[in-house]
């Protein structure tokens, strides 16, 4: 049996039992073992991994632990580049599009509302989720350590929070995307992208076909969905969604304030 010292550090604490976090801790394993094996086995999975130093050197996950060896393992650095430096990814980690497991459906309704792509899909398997993740470059937003594990997925976070409206701020603060926020950008329904109509006139058929008379009665301005049609007003459920948005950036602003007097 060999044995090397560890540290986690950050939010990878989460995936420890709270008599390893935030400390040096050592463990004993038999060699030859690669970094990325050993972490995985401790329980983080290697997409919250953005940085690996053995011996005070940056190193990737298929790195052979020694015996003696000292580890430290640092979370997704999405505020700071530090491209010249990490060893596990080719290039920087944060491409702000998504793709959401069948159990964060409302999470992804919010992620869609302040302008990201997020994809989803109520019968999507595993496979086809990592298989998404891979092929379109998209961050995997799961609850299942077991799905982020998979040695396909490059790009991943676990979600922690259970209620949606903290999730949204926990992916909006760890990977610092809230001046990425572009409101009703997106279709809420489809994902596709929303556009205004310049003339209204020029589809008044498809409105008077797809709009409350209600409304058609005062509303002269449209935004539509370039991929599945939905029309868009500033009506009721815009000033709710209107509301929402600022809630969020005053959730930003607070923690901001919160570290500034810290």
């Amino acid at each position: 049996m060999e044995r090397v010292t560890l540290r986690f550090y950050e939010e990878l604490n989460d995936f420890l039992p709270s008599h390893r976090r935030k400390r040096d801790f050592e463990i004993a394993f038999e060699l030859p073992r690669s970094v990325k094996d050993l972490i995985e086995s401790l329980g983080t999975p290697h997409v919250e991994v953005d940085l690996i130093l053995v011996n005070g050197v940056s190193v990737g996950f298929d790195h052979i632990v020694g015996n003696g060896d000292r580890i430290s393992v640092y979370p997704v650095f999405e505020s700071l580049d530090i491209a010249g430096v990490t060893r596990l990814r080719p290039a920087p980690l944060r491409v702000p599009r998504f793709v959401l497991d069948v159990h964060l459906h409302v999470l992804t309704r919010r992620l869609r509302m302040l302008g990201f792509d997020a994809w989803w899909n109520n019968h999507a398997e595993d496979d086809e989720l990592a298989r998404c993740s891979v092929r379109e470059k998209r961050i995997l937003l799961t609850r299942d350590l077991g799905l982020l594990k998979r040695s396909v997925v490059t790009r991943g976070l676990f979600v922690r929070a259970t209620d949606p409206e903290n999730q949204i701020i926990e992916i909006l603060d760890r990977l610092d995307l809230y001046d990425r926020i572009r409101p009703f950008a997106r279709c809420i329904r489809c994902n596709g992208a929303i556009f205004p109509i310049r003339d209204p006139e020029a589809v008044r058929d498809e409105i008077d076909a797809s709009v409350p008379v209600g409304v058609r009665n005062w509303c002269t301005e449209y935004r539509r969905c370039e991929a599945c049609g939905r029309f868009y007003w500033k009506g009721s459920h815009y000033a709710r969604m209107l509301e929402a948005v600022r809630r969020i950036r005053r959730a930003r602003a607070a923690a901001r304030t919160r570290l500034r007097s810290g």
